[in-house]
């Protein structure tokens, strides 16, 4: 079976551990992220960037924070909540750092 690099997004084998295309380490196949957890914290929470930071993105979590005043990360969060619940698990686990 394969599955997907989260580096550069060729199909690699499922149980690769680094990409033999760019070398991107790939995370294990027991993750603890979940998207769903992530969906619902980036509808609900998404203004102030919940949902970023349990994805190991803190950059854009502070980011998120800091423009929580203009609303606007409210509605990115809501539209990236409902992308990550539609989304496959592949295409999700691209999206952790």
């Amino acid at each position: 079976m394969e599955t997907y690099c989260r580096g550069c997004g060729r199909a690699i084998h499922e149980r690769a551990e680094i990409c033999p295309s760019c070398g991107v380490r790939q995370l294990s196949a027991h993750s603890d992220k979940n998207k769903t957890t992530a969906g619902i914290l980036a509808l609900f929470l998404g203004s102030v960037g919940v949902h970023k930071f349990y994805m190991g993105n803190a950059g854009m979590g502070i980011l998120y924070l800091l423009f929580s005043w203009t609303f606007i990360p409210l509605i990115i969060g809501f539209i990236e909540g409902i992308i990550y619940l539609t989304e496959s698990d592949e295409k999700f686990a691209s999206r952790l750092r």
